[in-house]
Parts: C-alpha cells; structure tokens; sequence
C-alpha cells in the first residue's frame, strides 16, 4: 500500500485562521458593503460591540495581580516606554516616507500601529515558549493594555491631528464612552462577574473575536462606499510590507539589547521583547473606529499586517531562544520583582494563545 506524503509548512510559517477571518470580513465587506440603513444598523452594532470588548478587557484583569507585578517596576517601566516611547518615534521617523513609499493615509495608519498597547496573550505565550518571566509578561501586558485605553487616544489625537478628528471635546466623550466607561465598569463589577468570564473562556474568546470581525466589517464598509481603496496599489502594500519589516526587527533588536544594558537577567530580557515589541489588534481596531470614523480602513490595515507578521517572526524567536535556555534558566524566574513560580500549565499552548493577541 502506497501512502501519500503530506508536506507540512513549519508552524512560523502557517497563517493565523483569525486572520484568514479577518481577511475575509474584508473581502465580504467589498463584495457587499453596509450602505443606508443597513450601515446605520452595523454601525450601532459595531459600537455595541466595542463597548463589550472593553467591558470584558476590565472584567477580566486581575487587580490583585496587577498590584503584585508592581514589585517588578522597572520591567513595567521599560515596557512602557518601548510600547509608547520609542515605537510612536518609529512611527514619525517612518512619515519620512511619504509620499514615496506610503500614502499619506497608510503612513497614519502606520503611526496609529505605533501607539497601540502591547498584547497580553501573545506575549504571554512566546515568553513561555521562550522560558521567559512569564508572570512578569502577564503583568507587563496588562500595564500597557490598561495604560493604552488612554495613553493611545491622547497620542493619536496629539500626533496625528486631523488625520484622528483633532483633539475635540466630543472625541474625548466619545472615547470615554465607548471605552473607558465599559472597562472601569468591567473592573467594578468583576466581583461578581469574574467567576463566570473564568469558567467560560472558550465562548468568551468567541464573543472576541465575533465582536473584531464585526468592528472590521463596518470600518472596511465605510471605506468601500467612500472609495477609499482606489488609493491602495499592491505597489503600496508591499512597500508597506517592507516597512513593517523592519520596525519589527529594529523593535526586537532595541528591546533584547536595550533590556541587557539596563541590567536585566535573561528571562525578564525575553519577557521585554515579546511585550515591548508587539501591538494588539484586539485593543486597536475597536479605537481605530471611534478615532478615524470613514477612515478606519486604511488606519487599521497596518495593524493587521503587523499582526501576522509579528506572530510569525516572534514564533522563530522564542524556539530559538528555549533551545538556548540553560536548565538554571528554563523556569522563568527574573531577576528581581515577580519570579517564575507563577508559570502555570495554560500559558504552554503558545500557539492558541499567541493568535488571540
């Protein structure tokens, strides 16, 4: 009997099915745009579902854990300022390309990437993959996520002016509304919600990712009818490609390097540079939608490519880095603050968790 043999691409090299879902929101919203009422209808449901987003974001983050990983404040603070430092002068050093490389919409929304928080679950993954500080990921990606519902606002609004609708007073209560609000009251009600959230992840992660595809859906159909996409040429992705590129691989050089000559021990390097290097697309599509309205499309295009970029680079990274773990290594423990100990069986399945990012 003869069996066939099936060729299997390297896990780095598979695509994430979340983007393939995203990837198809985007062509279902070109062959059938939401327009009149039926636009109207998607819009409501689309800021419906960004407020539950951040409803559960809130309900969902530990404050004891948070107020525990403050022991281990200098990792926060380098973390901090890579996510909202040193990314967004990336991003305005990169508008130099206009309008060679990048439309000038494509260069927002590349700045817009470069304010965006940190992943929680992706960097919690691949530090553990990577024998990393895995606690130290968890509250670090937490910090940035927390800091981001306003950190990110206030930038893209100060950074790219009109190009976000300005620094206006009905953007700021907009903002507050639709994301601010619902998080705090995630946080004050987890008391009594959070049981619940725990034992029910797996429809939780449904409700996620339905509530992303249905952000996308909307901000991609407002672009079609405004025929926004006629300024995109595969000239422009790929050259948006190539920029995305390197950000990510100065990003992964500053963080590993950058942590080493500030002192830290080779487990809370590797917990830097897979939180201070990645962007949620989680977080950053629902705020691509309430600061760019029509515009949305092309701001959160960016984001997505970096996304999957980011997951595939960050896979090799992390293999790489547990092969060259020493045993003393391997359990994760940093250097100071919060130790390894808090590594627990659910953070080692990094390729679920990482594609959740």
């Amino acid at each position: 009997m003869n069996r066939r043999r099936t060729v299997r691409l390297p896990s780095w090299l598979r695509i994430d099915p979340y983007i393939l879902a995203l990837l198809g929101t985007v062509a279902l919203a070109a062959l059938l745009p939401a327009s009149g009422a039926a636009a109207d209808v998607a819009g409501g449901a689309s800021t419906g579902a960004v407020a539950l987003l951040f409803f559960l974001y809130g309900a969902r983050l530990s404050t004891r854990e948070t107020l525990d990983g403050l022991r281990h404040w200098r990792l926060h603070v380098t973390v901090l300022a890579a996510t909202f430092v040193v990314f967004p002068l990336l991003g305005l050093a990169a508008g130099g390309l206009e309008p060679l490389v990048l439309t000038p919409e494509l260069a927002n929304g590349l700045l817009f990437l470069c304010l965006v928080p940190s992943t929680i679950q992706s960097s919690i993954a691949f530090t553990s993959m990577a024998r990393g500080n895995v606690p130290a990921a968890i509250c670090a990606g937490s910090f940035s996520s927390l800091a981001g519902i306003v950190l990110t606002p206030l930038l893209a609004a100060l950074l790219l002016g009109g190009g976000a609708g300005g620094l206006s007073a009905d953007s700021l209560l907009r903002i507050a509304l639709q994301l601010l609000v619902p998080f705090v009251a995630g946080q004050l009600l987890r008391r009594w919600v959070g049981g619940f959230l725990a034992s029910h992840k797996r429809l939780l992660g449904y409700v996620d990712r339905g509530s992303i595809l249905l952000v996308v859906y909307t901000a991609f159909s407002e672009g079609v009818v405004a025929g926004v996409w006629h300024q995109v040429t595969p000239l422009r992705l790929g050259g948006l490609l190539a920029v995305e590129a390197l950000l990510l691989a100065l990003m992964l050089t500053l963080t590993w390097f950058g942590a080493k000559r500030l002192g830290f021990g080779r487990a809370d390097r590797i917990a830097i540079q897979f939180a201070g290097s990645k962007k949620s697309l989680a977080a950053g599509l629902p705020m691509a939608t309430v600061l760019f309205g029509a515009q949305a499309s092309l701001a959160v295009l960016p984001l997505m490519l970096f996304h999957q970029l980011q997951l595939m680079v960050c896979a090799v990274i992390a293999k790489r880095r547990a092969g060259a773990a020493s045993p003393p290594e391997a359990g994760g423990a940093g250097t100071s603050g919060v130790g390894g100990a808090g590594t627990s069986a659910s953070v080692h399945r990094p390729a679920a968790a990482a594609a959740r990012g």
